[in-house]
């Protein structure tokens, strides 16, 4: 203990402590602190690799003996993931909006919600908050290949006498195409009960990946109902106040959590592309929940090259289906990508595929939707009872400018909580 006194020599201000703490820490070797505390920063990677496997749960005899602190002490923590409050910025700019018209956002022409999704830049803004609508080198992992293989082609029961009536099948095209999970509850689909669906409504409860709020014509996740009271206890940290406007990686709206499903209506093929990065956007918020849970627990090696939602794209007679996916490396940076999954006309061949998406979609909410439920619960059963945190949530790092979007970066690594840890220990 005399040599940790010698390199943290003691001083009553906490502040200056901090800051005392923070200047000795920086003379260690880069090997061992800072973000740069990783296997791949050490030349000897198997070394350390085996040291890691023998932290101890006291820091300062671990120091004492390598001569460096546990590596486990720069892993970001369960703080990163809890619920935030909305940044002043978008509550200004909210009631300025608010000031300026009486309509609600939900309700507002398609022209002026999609505006931003129209220009071709929005493509490089998402690429630049590491959502690419393209496949990764790696691709989807082979399971998901053959899952969705299965989801496109397992036979489902379909609607009859629908082509007595083409106004009516004009009317409700999008039912054909993506059918209602909570209308086929109520005729009879079994396990579709846990499921809950959105039209058209902003995603005010999810933290923000660009300066846009998605809002996708139809959505689909689990409504509160689906968790045991012991699971919603675990969850209420993450999600926090969610109906007074805090925001969370793991709801849509104030009654639905980890969405699955997004889909986006346009008139024309050039409108699609529009569709495309709507959905890539709210798909990506999607599969973020699910690995910010699974990263929770550390699992996230389960969920890595997974397709974790859908997305639908269509006009008057075209559809697009995509997967979509994280990559993570061991660094713990996630990149989203999009699986094309299938592309057609509905209306070619005599209509021989109008029954396609239907048929997949069916397939999603009563094959997927369970086993992506159960996986679901198994994380939150291993979330922490009881927080023990140094530091609350952050706030929002995200804002909208007047072009596309700026925004600040906040570190979210944990070096600076695992800094506050031990101020305390000395």
């Amino acid at each position: 203990m005399a040599g940790c006194r010698g390199l943290f020599p003691a001083v009553s201000d906490p502040s200056t402590r901090s800051s005392t703490l923070f200047t000795k820490f920086a003379q260690l070797p880069s090997c061992h602190h800072g973000p740069n505390s990783s296997p791949g920063s050490c030349q000897n990677r198997a070394y350390y690799r085996r040291e890691r496997d023998t932290d101890t749960d006291d820091p300062i005899e671990f120091w004492r003996r390598k001569g460096r602190w546990p590596s486990r002490l720069f892993e970001p923590g369960l703080e990163r993931v809890l619920a935030r409050k909305r940044s002043s910025s978008t509550l200004s700019g909210r009631k300025r909006a608010n000031s300026s018209s009486s309509t609600p956002s939900d309700q507002k022409p398609r022209e002026e919600k999609d505006a931003q999704y129209r220009d071709p830049r929005y493509k490089t803004l998402l690429a630049t908050k590491g959502s690419f609508m393209n496949e990764s080198d790696k691709g989807i992992a082979r399971e998901s290949k053959t899952a969705y293989m299965t989801l496109l082609t397992a036979e489902q029961t379909l609607p009859t006498d629908m082509r007595k009536n083409e106004q009516r099948v004009l009317r409700f095209i999008t039912p054909l195409i993506v059918p209602s999970a909570e209308e086929l509850a109520m005729r009879g689909s079994t396990g579709l009960n846990c499921l809950v669906e959105s039209m058209n409504e902003g995603w005010n409860n999810s933290i923000p990946l660009t300066g846009i709020r998605p809002q996708p014509d139809y959505s689909v996740g689990f409504r509160r109902e689906a968790f045991t009271n012991a699971q919603l206890k675990k969850l209420s940290p993450f999600v926090g106040d969610f109906l007074g406007g805090d925001v969370s990686f793991f709801m849509a709206t104030y009654y639905m959590y980890f969405p699955f499903l997004t889909c986006k209506v346009k008139c024309s093929a050039a409108a699609l592309e529009v569709a495309d990065r709507q959905n890539a956007h709210s798909s990506t918020l999607a599969a973020r929940g699910i690995v910010e849970l699974f990263r929770s627990v550390k699992r996230e090696h389960e969920v890595h090259r997974q397709i974790l939602s859908f997305s639908v794209s269509h006009d008057n007679c075209s559809v697009r289906i995509y997967g979509h996916y994280p990559v993570i490396d061991g660094t713990h940076e996630t990149k989203y990508y999009r699986h094309p999954i299938h592309y057609f006309f509905f209306t070619a061949l005599d209509g021989k595929e109008r029954w396609t998406a239907y048929r997949f979609i069916k397939n999603v909410y009563e094959t997927w939707a369970p086993d992506h439920f159960k996986r679901i619960c198994s994380a939150i059963d291993q979330l922490p009872t009881k927080l023990d945190l140094d530091v609350p949530a952050l706030s929002e790092s995200t804002g909208l400018s007047q072009g596309l979007e700026s925004s600040l970066a906040l570190p979210q690594d944990g070096f600076f909580s695992s800094l506050i840890k031990l101020s305390y220990w000395v």
